[in-house]
């Protein structure tokens, strides 16, 4: 009754309805509220499991095979021409520069006089071991005639002695004595005349280090003197200034220094083109000849010489040749696309289609032919990795390939 009470209090009668009209009207509006709860929980499921397919349909990824191939392909490196042989001319001894017979860009052949040197010293040291050979002979001379005349007398006297009483025994011994004295004193004197021609002999070659001859067939790139000029022996710490610098042109030496990634192909031999400032559009040819066979661990590349042949004399030293170097793989090595290789700050990278899901394989790339690049890191020929990255393909997402045919061209 009470309760009755407060809703007969609080809620207004309204004209021509009943209590049990107002009951029935609030039941009915309970009843549509709920009704309008159960739509919005029933169109609420539909809309999340859209969402749902949405995150896990696979992507359809452009994808092209991994292939393998043996690499064959040229690539620029620059290099260096040298002389095949190089001198600096220093003198052998001391001396006044007398004359000179060569200057910058004279061509000299092996064994040519380039220049004369005079030195007082060395020739009056000549002079004197000519008096020493020459008194040496005389005293030998005269030893080995006594020792003739001497030998005569022993064998007179032995002979005499035959007859018994004509030579004493006394007499006899003394001419032995005599004689075997005169041998041993010619062979000393031999020995001193062989002594005193090995001393001219020594002279001898000392006056002709003062004759500057060309060691090689060349041309002359550097004169540092002229004639009274005072030079001597140097080349040592290779601080010295030389008389004369010679370089061998006709046959010269290209030098190349091979990336480490490359150095598996070099092969003595081959021929390599290259090209030079100064000729556009004409090809030279060297021959592979010296490989260093030995990796500079500070620049990462060996060093490679190859013979250059330049009778014309139109290459000339310390030119720097464009080299067309042929970089050959000894087995079959993975090629992807250019566009395949991703990079970021830590690595390079392929996305490879594996299992239906996107998997980030990392890689280190190699040579370059056309649109293609060589690749080495976990894959197999057969392999479809991505044709494009992008940030939407990352590892993990369910992937669907679609594979592009690439002729790599």
């Amino acid at each position: 009754m009470h309760g009755e009470y407060l809703i007969h209090r609080d809620t207004p009668r309204m004209p021509g309805w009943s209590a049990m009209s107002m009951l029935l009207a609030a039941g009915a509006i309970a009843t549509g509220l709920a009704l309008s709860g159960c739509d919005s929980r029933m169109s609420g499921p539909p809309a999340s499991a859209a969402a749902v397919s949405k995150v896990t349909q696979p992507v359809q990824v452009d994808t092209v095979r991994v292939i393998s191939k043996r690499l064959n392909m040229e690539i620029n490196l620059p290099g260096e021409l040298q002389p095949y042989e190089e001198v600096r001319i220093f003198p052998r001894v001391s001396g006044y520069l007398k004359w000179i017979g060569v200057d910058r860009g004279s061509v000299v052949k092996q064994g040519q006089l380039v220049a004369v040197l005079e030195a007082p010293e060395i020739v009056a040291q000549k002079a004197e071991a000519q008096a020493k050979v020459f008194s040496a002979e005389n005293q030998r001379l005269a030893s080995e005639a006594k020792l003739s005349a001497d030998e005569s007398t022993y064998e007179r006297l032995k002979d005499a002695a035959k007859t018994p009483g004509v030579i004493s025994d006394e007499e006899l011994d003394v001419a032995q004595r005599t004689a075997e004295g005169d041998r041993a004193r010619v062979v000393a004197l031999r020995n001193t005349v062989e002594a005193a021609r090995a001393n001219l002999r020594s002279a001898l070659e000392m006056e002709s280090y003062l004759r500057i001859i060309a060691p090689f067939d060349g041309v002359v790139t550097k004169r540092n003197v002229h004639p009274g000029a005072l030079v001597g022996p140097g080349g040592g710490s290779g601080t010295e200034q030389s008389m004369l610098r010679i370089e061998q042109i006709a046959h010269l030496r290209l030098v190349v220094a091979v990336p480490e990634i490359y150095v598996a192909g070099v092969k003595r031999g081959e021929k390599v083109s290259f090209t030079v400032p100064a000729f556009p559009g004409r090809t030279f040819t060297g021959v592979v000849a010296r490989p260093a066979d030995s990796v500079d661990a500070t620049t990462r590349t060996m060093p490679v010489e190859m013979d250059v042949w330049n009778r014309g004399g139109e290459l000339h030293s310390g030119m720097f040749p464009d080299v067309r170097w042929p970089v050959h793989r000894p087995e079959q090595t993975l090629f992807v696309p250019q566009t395949a290789v991703a990079r970021n700050m830590e690595q390079s990278y392929v996305l490879c289609i594996r299992g239906g899901k996107i998997e980030q394989v990392s890689v280190k790339t190699g040579g370059t032919v056309g649109r293609l690049t060589e690749v080495f890191g976990q894959l197999n020929a057969g392999d479809e990795v991505a044709v494009h990255t992008s940030e939407d393909l990352r590892p993990g997402t369910a992937a669907v390939a679609h594979f592009v045919a690439d002729d790599g061209k």
